[in-house]
């Protein structure tokens, strides 16, 4: 299929999830405003915690699951637990082309050192020097065009001229920590500093003292206060709205109270999503002691693995559609782990009953699926008929006590239901 044939189908599949209002109105413009913006590439990295998911889903060296793909730190990361076959699932042909370079890059990268400085660092223009004698051959022809592609947000330049200019800095979420860096900065707030704290008090001090303040200024509310504020996060205005129900209707403490979790759960020895929200990449392995401890990185980036997960990327697939259209095309009783993401808090009540149906059709016994939720509740009861989710059993101590472990701290719900 020619590349722009296949990106034309990726966007109507996007419309598909997303559209729900007429265009006339105010929320049917977000709608097709977040379309718009989702389109290009949204997460360099996925703020989802592999380590929580990986507790929750106990894969086996005999587990087939389907994944949404997002930016490919998940679907790479479980890998390491040695299971059979993963297939990853993305509207955003953005996100597939970074998954399936990420794949080549673990079976045509040399070594460890080359492939962390692409993926880890991806701020050098040896990057660009690797990617033409080690990628470019190896890439199949819609993986090709899209980073070898020009776009508005690259200024004219190739896309995979990112990786030598700070990758984490850019996509939809990077830009959106960079203005939250900059709002900071306009308070006298360097975001940054947090790094340099020693332990957890120190963390928690310079959250009570410099970052909880700045949710009580004006601006700052007034700004969260509108549905294309949280764009950034890759949140649509359907999925603001439960959002926000959570904090009473206002956002900007429903945020403080997520950033909270981020900056005072958890040390920075071992939160590689705090660095990345508060100095907008990962620690550097070379500077600090405390930032020199395999857990200060996604599991497929940390070096003991590199060797496994470049014999196993021939394992993982990469599919440019959506989740129940995959399953409409797998066999029943053929799946043992599904990982939804936050996509549910997009959908409506018939595109959830059609999801759970495919779901159900394909699980085997024992089969586990997870997804996050932006509010703390469970949003399927009620919403998908009882035929279909009295299957299922709902672990609710489970998902209670791992939501609590996940690090990147953003989303309300962690939820595990197991196939009866």
């Amino acid at each position: 299929m020619p590349v722009t044939s296949t990106i034309s189908q990726s966007n109507k599949r996007l419309k598909q999830a997303v559209h729900r209002s007429k265009l006339g109105s105010i929320d049917g413009v977000l709608e097709r405003l977040f379309t718009f913006v989702f389109k290009g590439l949204v997460y360099p990295q996925i703020w989802e915690d592999p380590e929580v998911d990986m507790q929750a889903l106990q894969l086996k060296e005999h587990s087939k699951m389907v994944a949404i793909a997002s930016g490919g730190c998940n679907v790479l990361s479980y890998l390491t637990t040695n299971l059979q076959e993963i297939t990853a699932v993305d509207l955003n042909h953005a996100h597939v082309a970074l998954v399936r370079l990420k794949l080549t890059a673990l079976q045509e990268f040399p070594n460890y050192a080359t492939f962390y400085r692409f993926f880890g660092d991806a701020d050098a223009s040896a990057n660009i020097q690797a990617y033409e004698k080690y990628l470019k051959p190896a890439i199949d022809a819609e993986t090709m065009a899209y980073w070898e592609g020009r776009g508005v947000t690259t200024r004219g330049r190739k896309r995979i001229t990112l990786f030598a200019r700070d990758l984490y800095r850019h996509g939809v979420l990077g830009n959106f920590i960079g203005l939250g860096h900059f709002l900071a900065r306009t308070y006298g707030v360097d975001l940054t500093r947090i790094a340099r704290t020693r332990d957890l008090n120190e963390q928690r001090s310079y959250f009570n003292e410099e970052l909880a303040p700045l949710f009580d200024k004006r601006l700052i509310r007034w700004a969260f206060s509108r549905k294309i504020s949280l764009y950034g996060l890759g949140i649509p205005p359907a999925q603001y709205e439960s959002l926000a129900a959570e904090g009473g209707g206002h956002m900007a403490g429903v945020l403080k109270q997520r950033l909270q979790k981020l900056a005072c759960d958890f040390s920075l020895d071992e939160n590689y999503f705090a660095w990345q929200a508060f100095t907008r990449g990962y620690a550097p392995l070379n500077v600090s002691s405390r930032s020199s401890l395999p857990r200060n990185l996604p599991p497929y980036l940390q070096a003991e693995h590199f060797p496994d997960l470049s014999k196993r990327s021939s394992r993982v697939r990469v599919v440019n559609r959506s989740f129940t259209e995959h399953l409409d095309n797998q066999d029943a009783n053929s799946l043992d782990a599904y990982v939804l993401l936050d996509a549910q808090d997009w959908m409506t009540d018939r595109q959830l009953q059609d999801l759970w149906a495919g779901i159900s059709r394909c699980a085997r016994k024992g089969a586990r699926v997870i997804f996050r939720t932006a509010g703390v509740s469970n949003i399927l009861p009620g919403r998908v008929n009882n035929e279909i989710l009295g299957q299922w059993t709902y672990d609710e101590a489970e998902s209670k006590r791992l939501g609590k472990l996940d690090r990147s701290s953003i989303y309300g719900g962690f939820h595990l239901y197991i196939y009866n």
